[in-house]
């Protein structure tokens, strides 16, 4: 086997470890408890169409007073085809101030992206958006997992 061979191999193993959008929601029973969230509240700033799925700039904003009586607890981030569909749960607490997290995620093909919020109340919100990625984080230079 040739070294161009066995890089293909990979990048094809690679790309056939993903996860599918039942992964996912297995993953968000997991996570939630089996209860169901409603949409809304919930606000994704993602761009639709990326380059590149190697660092994807995301931001997950919640509608939220922040008091010690109404505040959100959590918020988690979900994708339908990465390897790993559970990419991020933060906590917060009131004195956070602003329920908001900002950060870089791989994706590893075009898909939906879901953010959940848990609020002090016990109520589940959520919110999605879909991305379309070009060029995908696994198959770019065949190096390394997603």
């Amino acid at each position: 086997m040739n070294r161009r061979v066995f890089l293909l191999s990979g990048v094809l193993f690679a790309a056939g470890a993903r996860a599918t959008p039942a992964e996912m929601q297995a993953a968000m029973r997991k996570v939630l408890g089996g209860a169901t969230p409603r949409p809304g509240k919930v606000r994704l700033e993602i761009a639709p169409l990326v380059d590149n799925g190697n660092a994807v700039p995301l931001t997950v904003t919640v509608e939220s007073p922040m008091t010690s009586q109404d505040y959100v607890k959590a918020i988690h981030v979900f994708t339908e085809r990465n390897p790993q569909p559970n990419v991020l749960s933060v906590r917060f607490t009131p004195r956070a101030g602003r329920a908001s997290v900002s950060t870089r995620m791989r994706l590893a093909d075009t898909q939906a992206v879901h953010a959940i919020a848990e609020l002090s109340d016990g109520s589940l919100w959520s919110g999605s958006a879909e991305v379309v990625v070009t060029v995908s984080a696994c198959l770019e230079d065949g190096s390394g997992p997603i």
